[in-house]
Order: C-alpha cells, then sequence, then structure tokens
C-alpha cells in the first residue's frame, strides 16, 4: 500500500510530466515505464556481474565496450542510467534519445525480457532537457525511497499506484478492472502452484498480477522451495495476449515489478485464427473488451461453431471453453446482456457451459462498480471445463456493495459483500437450504434449463413483500382538514400583521 513520503514522491514525478506538456495519463506511464526499464536494466545488470564475479563465472554485460547504434560505434557505457544521468541536461537528452533509446529498441534481439520484445516502436516523447533531468532526479530519488522501505513489494505498490491514475483519468477509464475486484476474483479461484493462467484480453495485467501476489502470499514456501515450481512460476505460469502494444509494454513492465521474471506477454488477437490455443491452460480470469460487433471474417471459425455471432462478449466465453484443458477453470466478468439475452447465439453459449460444461456460480454486481467511467450492470461467471457437462446446483450471488459508494465519487464505505462473498462461495454445501429472499442461494439445473438457461438472479430470486397498515381514509380526511384549520388560521394571523 502506498502512503505518505512515497505516494508524495510519485505525485511529485507525476506533476512533472503534466506541467511539462504530457498530460495523457497512458503516455506518462508509458515514458515513466521506458525509463524505469532502462534503470533497472543498469541495476540487473550489475547484480549479475558481481555474482558471476563471485562465483568465477564469466560475465558478458548487455553495455559491452562498444555498441553499434544505427552506423555508429559507441562506448556502451555510457548508455547505462548510473552514467548518464550524471551529465549536463542538453547532453543527457541527446544521449536517451539518440542512443539509450534505439539501443533498448534493439535488446528484444537478446530476449533480455518480456518487456523488451515490445520495445521496438516505442517513441521517445519527453519534449526538453530539463525536463528529462527533473524526471531523472525524481526516480533517483524515487528509488532511493524504496531501498530505505526494505520492503520487497515496494516496487509493485509503486507501479499499481501509477496504474490507479488510469482509473482517475477520464477515458482511458476502461483500461482497469477495479483492482478489488480482481482480487476477489482470484481468491474465489484460489490458484495453485502448477496453474498456467490467461488472460486473454490482458491490458495492464492486472489478474496475472493479482495471481502472482496471491502465489507468493499463501503458497510462497511450496514455490520457492522447489526449483521446478519455481522456474514454472518465473517462466511458464503467466499468459497475457492484448491487441495494444502499450498495454503489452506496460503488462510485461508490471509483471517484473511484481516478481515474475519473464511473463508470456504476447501480441495477439486472441477472438482470430491468429491464436491456436486449444486445452491449454488450467485457469483463465479475464474481464474482456465488450466492443459490440466484429467482423465474422476476423473471426475463428471454431468460435462461430460455437455460438454464431458477432458479439464479442459471447465469442469470448467460447473462447476461453476452447482454450481450457479439461478440469481447467474460469472466472470472467460479462455484461447483464449475457445473462439474459433471447438470440440464438446468446442461448447457445449458455447452453454450452450450463450442459457440456460444469456451471458453478454467478455473481451479479451492482451496476456502479466500474463508474464514473461505465453504469452498466455486469456479473462474474465461474465455471469448469469438463466436455461432458456435470452442472447440478448453480450458486447465485445478489452483490448490493463492494465497499465503496456507487456513485461517480466510489468514496470508501463500510458496506462491502466482497468477504462474504468469498466465504459462502468456498462452503457452498452449506448454501443448499438457503431461501431465494436471501442474498445467495442455490438453483437446480433443471430450473435454469426450464427457463431457457436464463442465468439472471431476477429471474429466480424471490422478493418478500411486508404489508403496509394505513389508517382508515375518514381518519385521512380528519387530519387533512385539521390541518387546512390550522393553515387558515395562520394566514389571517399574517395577514392581520400585514395590515400593521
Amino acid at each position: 500500500m502506498i502512503t505518505g513520503e512515497l505516494k508524495n514522491r510519485i505525485d511529485s514525478l507525476w506533476e512533472i510530466f503534466w506541467t511539462g506538456g504530457l498530460t495523457n495519463p497512458l503516455d506518462v506511464i508509458e515514458q515513466m515505464t521506458y525509463l524505469m526499464f532502462i534503470h533497472d536494466l543498469d541495476v540487473s545488470d550489475n547484480i549479475h556481474a558481481k555474482e558471476s564475479a563471485m562465483l568465477g563465472l564469466p560475465y558478458e554485460s548487455v553495455f559491452s565496450k562498444e555498441v553499434k547504434i544505427g552506423e555508429r560505434i559507441i562506448d556502451g557505457t555510457q548508455l547505462k542510467w548510473s552514467v548518464f544521468r550524471d551529465y549536463p541536461a542538453d547532453r543527457m537528452y541527446s544521449v536517451v534519445q539518440e542512443m539509450v533509446f534505439p539501443f533498448i529498441k534493439n535488446l528484444h534481439a537478446n530476449k533480455e525480457s518480456a518487456f523488451s520484445k515490445y520495445m521496438d516502436d516505442a517513441i521517445f516523447k519527453l519534449p526538453t532537457p530539463l525536463m528529462l533531468s527533473k524526471v531523472v532526479d525524481a526516480m533517483d530519488d524515487l528509488y532511493t525511497q524504496m531501498a530505505k522501505l526494505n520492503d520487497s513489494d515496494a516496487r509493485g505498490d509503486v507501479y499499481e499506484y501509477l496504474l490507479s491514475k488510469l482509473a482517475t483519468a477520464g477515458v482511458n477509464g476502461q483500461f482497469r478492472t477495479p483492482r478489488h475486484i480482481i482480487k476477489m476474483m482470484v481468491e474465489l479461484m484460489d490458484p495453485k502452484a502448477d496453474d498456467i493462467i490467461c488472460d486473454p484480453s490482458c491490458g495492464t495485467a492486472g489478474f496475472l498480477v493479482e495471481s502472482g501476489e496471491y502465489l507468493w502470499a499463501n503458497k510462497k514456501d511450496e514455490i520457492f522451495y522447489d526449483k521446478q515450481k519455481k522456474d514454472h512460476f518465473m517462466n511458464h505460469m503467466f499468459h497475457g495476449f492484448d491487441m495494444d502494444r502499450t498495454m503489452l509494454r506496460i503488462g510485461a513492465m508490471n509483471m517484473m515489478n511484481h516478481r515474475v521474471e519473464s511473463p508470456f506477454i504476447e501480441y495477439r488477437d486472441s477472438l482470430s485464427d491468429q491464436n491456436p490455443d486449444t486445452d491449454k491452460y488450467s485457469l483463465i480470469l479475464a474481464n474482456p473488451p465488450f466492443k459490440g460487433s466484429l467482423d465474422a471474417d476476423i473471426v475463428s471459425s471454431d468460435l462461430l461453431k460455437v455460438c454464431k455471432t458477432k458479439k464479442t462478449e459471447l465469442l469470448f466465453l467460447a473462447l476461453f471453453v476452447r482454450m481450457l484443458k479439461v478440469g481447467g477453470r474460469c472466472a470472467c466478468i460479462v455484461p447483464d446482456g449475457v445473462l439474459f439475452g433471447s438470440s440464438k447465439a446468446h442461448k447457445d453459449i449458455r447452453k454450452e457451459i450450463v450442459e457440456n460444461q460444469r456451471l458453478e456460480a454467478v455473481i451479479s454486481m451492482p451496476s456502479g462498480v466500474f463508474k464514473p467511467y461505465a453504469g452498466v450492470s455486469t456479473a462474474i461467471l465461474i465455471f469448469t471445463k469438463t466436455n461432458y457437462g456435470g452442472t447440478d446446483n448453480v450458486w447465485f450471488y445478489d452483490m448490493q456493495a463492494d465497499g465503496f459508494s456507487l456513485d461517480d465519487k466510489r468514496s470508501a464505505v463500510t458496506e462491502n459483500d466482497i468477504p462474504d462473498i468469498i466465504e459462502r462461495f468456498r462452503n457452498r454445501d452449506a448454501e443448499m437450504e438457503r431461501k431465494r429472499t436471501e442474498k445467495s442461494f442455490m438453483v437446480p439445473k433443471q430450473e435454469i434449463v426450464d427457463n431457457s438457461y436464463d442465468l439472471s438472479i431476477n429471474k429466480y430470486k424471490e422478493v418478500e413483500y411486508v404489508a403496509v397498515e394505513y389508517p382508515p381514509t375518514s381518519e385521512i380526511m380528519a387530519n387533512i382538514r385539521k390541518l387546512e384549520m390550522e393553515i387558515s388560521k395562520e394566514m389571517e394571523g399574517l395577514e392581520q400583521l400585514l395590515n400593521l
């Protein structure tokens, strides 16, 4: 959690960009991401060099003695953050713009990291040498403050705080699912040390990051004292796809700032034939974009066989089923229309999940969860891929509060159903006797089938009406006449005062 001095330093750094003319939050975070990568490249190179020297092993620095930039051969040491930060502003600006950026844009050839793969179209946008000098000084102060904290979570918290500014920046809010909703979904799914986790529309990789943090907090000993499981966590567990290269860069950096050395973050249109993944993942966590409709020509034919539609919210559900291995689990956010839509495609995808897979839960969320940027009502679907059915009773929960006000301000409040949701989901057997008037209850599969696979909670929830007794009409009329007489008397008194 970012508090106090660290938060103030980040805000001051943000203000340098703002006052310098970079006012798009996505641009600010992108430029910060580049500079953080440049800084970390220097630090990690020094660490590897020291470790190799201690072990008596050879080590070739990425900042080798001579580096080719275009047609020039230059001394690679001047590309190190620790070197160019001491240059005068004009020289620093020239080195970073003309040498450092071309250098890191070509690092993907050496496969240094997932992040470096997406640097080839990076653009250096800081407009002046003075602004770069101020930013470099501020970032040095920020790293010094993080080092003083001696907190392994500080780097990840700093990056999460930066990303949270997307959610307070107008149209860019669509890039982020609220962190507490992501955290709830991860806790519901309880990731395992051997899971292969995927988000086919990863954005800033929030679901993948939170999954890693959950494993670190709950299964650290199991992972980090087992060489094979640690390698799986660092290099093979996390997979994310997106069609926005800026998001890929930010997402990859987000993962690396949260201990994952080599996440598989890739440019991919998940709904097209460009995505060959079938029966591959054991856990999918996602809040896919709902653009409305797509050109059917670019959609994978496998998905159209499940539900013939152009609607992305339905196609992504079909995709999740295809990408999961048998026994794999999925928790995804869908707009409410998916739950009760009457078109053939809507019914087909719901039937697929209810009849051929095992639908476990439908959690209805209030429309204010995504405010102030969207007032759409959404729900979380949780299911397991079986390919032979298995749905028996489906657990429904009517979330009415998520710990924040449901208006545009989204202020913190005491009412919060999330702890109750997690506890009840983990003990669903005890929910069988709950009444339909409660927040949560079970619905038998056959009842869902009889209702054309409608998954809207309002279809099954019972509302208790409490009778209200009113006084007889004669009594109400007498009270009205009494009030009229009192008003008339007061009016007469007022007229007398005015005549004086």
